[in-house]
């Protein structure tokens, strides 16, 4: 009964290293095509980016099979940080969505082999009415290669797969060459978080880029007073506000104190009603501006040991954001 345990123990670590094997030589091939591609960038990776900066409409990716998966990604990753683009599909293409596409546009066509048939109607009507094509493509003579205004070379070594057939280092080298436009696309433009954001109101990425103007409570919704309030006042204010706390302004409507729930507990005492606003706030207090991310706010609360914080615009309250506004929306 040991020995077959052992078999099979024995069996399992064999396989497992042959897994780890296979690992490690698919990622050493792709990081070898990379290599290759690093080496044979030229200027025509600068005339592509010009091409497309000076783009008066937006960028189009095709590709067919796995080049279209890849092109799709890239279209995403460029439309999303400012660069208008979008994925046409080369046998939609042929049936009416060549509409798609306008004289305006920059045609950026995949094929690791450049010679895809799916892609000979896109070709034909980049050059009927004149639309810029970049090609990308391992063999630069080939059809793609030859009608391409501009050639961004794949490297030519080989796949990762074992057949050699299977689309994987040249998929992963077009990847990262949609990586590198769209990077330098940023770069070119200026792009910046707050546009970012825009573009991403929605998911993780959406909270993280969130400001404080974007959160916060404003105009009516603050619990604001005039710093010579009473007690009484003060009660009624935080109560009805429900946000826990109240901030206080001087005759210029600056915000110069705050008091919230927590500090209403620590000063109670038989006259607290007696007293007015101004002899039991915190002066000075925490504050922030509405252009502030609202990460930034969530950490100054968080090391102040506060539930709440005034945003402010030349010392003048322009909203209030509490800890739990920024946790219900995703920001941590």
């Amino acid at each position: 009964m040991m020995t077959t345990s052992n078999s099979m123990s024995n069996e399992i670590n064999k396989l497992a290293n042959s897994d780890l094997i296979t690992a490690k030589q698919t990622i050493d091939k792709e990081i070898e095509a990379l290599r290759v591609m690093e080496s044979e960038l030229d200027y025509s990776l600068t005339k592509a980016l010009d091409t497309m900066q000076s783009a008066k409409g937006r960028i189009i990716l095709t590709g067919m099979g796995k080049s279209g998966h890849i092109a799709k990604k890239i279209a995403a990753s460029l439309a999303s940080t400012g660069t208008p683009s979008f994925f046409v599909h080369p046998a939609e293409a042929s049936h009416g969505d060549l509409g798609m596409i306008t004289e305006d546009d920059v045609i950026i066509a995949i094929s690791n082999s450049g010679e895809s048939k799916e892609l000979i109607d896109i070709l034909n009507y980049s050059k009927r009415f004149g639309i810029k094509l970049i090609a990308i493509t391992k063999n630069p003579e080939s059809s793609l290669g030859k009608a391409g205004d501009i050639v961004l070379k794949l490297p030519n070594n080989g796949e990762a797969c074992p057949l050699g057939l299977a689309p994987t280092s040249s998929t992963t080298a077009t990847l990262v060459l949609g990586d590198i436009l769209t990077i330098a696309m940023i770069n070119r433009n200026g792009f910046s978080k707050e546009q970012f954001n825009q573009r991403h109101p929605g998911g993780k990425l959406g909270s993280v880029l969130q400001k404080v103007s974007d959160l916060m409570h404003k105009g009516d919704e603050m619990p604001l007073l005039s710093s010579d309030s009473g007690m009484q006042e003060t009660l009624l204010e935080m109560t009805s506000k429900r946000l826990g706390c109240v901030g206080f302004t001087d005759t210029n409507g600056n915000l110069i104190g705050m008091l919230t729930d927590g500090d209403l507990r620590r000063c109670l005492s038989n006259d607290i009603l007696s007293k007015k606003a101004c002899d039991v706030m915190t002066k000075n207090p925490k504050v922030i501006s509405p252009e502030a991310m609202a990460s930034e706010a969530v950490k100054l609360m968080h090391d102040k040991k506060i539930t709440n914080i005034f945003a402010v615009e030349n010392g003048k309250p322009v909203g209030v954001i509490h800890i739990h506004d920024c946790l219900n929306s995703g920001v941590v």
